[in-house]
């Protein structure tokens, strides 16, 4: 399996996890100059943009660990590109979650970093 079709696979497992927690899958792998948010979704009242990390083995970290400043920056600049171009989210309330996936056990962060 190759990195782009792992990194779907994770993907789809993070979209079944937050489907069974009632979030509402609006957009998967929205792509922007900058880069990319792996999952759009709505919680409630919530825009929620969730970046998926996985990592088989922790000999380099957990996957969480990889969303530092500099990817969040990315995320934040790939989330202002999508809200000016769906408007009708524009008012809603943001959040950042990352779904980190460590030896297949899914870790949930919450809120993970600031938000808009």
């Amino acid at each position: 399996m190759n990195k782009r079709q792992l990194g779907t696979t994770y993907e789809d497992k993070a979209c079944e996890y937050l489907e069974q927690k009632g979030y509402k899958i609006i957009e998967r792998n929205f792509r922007a100059y900058k880069g990319e948010i792996d999952i759009i979704a709505k919680d409630g009242q919530y825009l929620v943009f969730v970046e998926v990390k996985f990592r088989a083995k922790n000999s380099f970290g957990y996957s969480a660990e990889a969303v530092g400043i500099h990817k969040q920056r990315i995320i934040y600049a790939v989330a202002e590109n999508y809200l000016a171009l769906h408007q009708k989210y524009r008012e809603s309330p943001c959040r950042f979650d990352v779904i980190a996936i460590d030896n297949n056990v899914i870790n949930h962060i919450t809120n993970a970093f600031g938000g808009l």
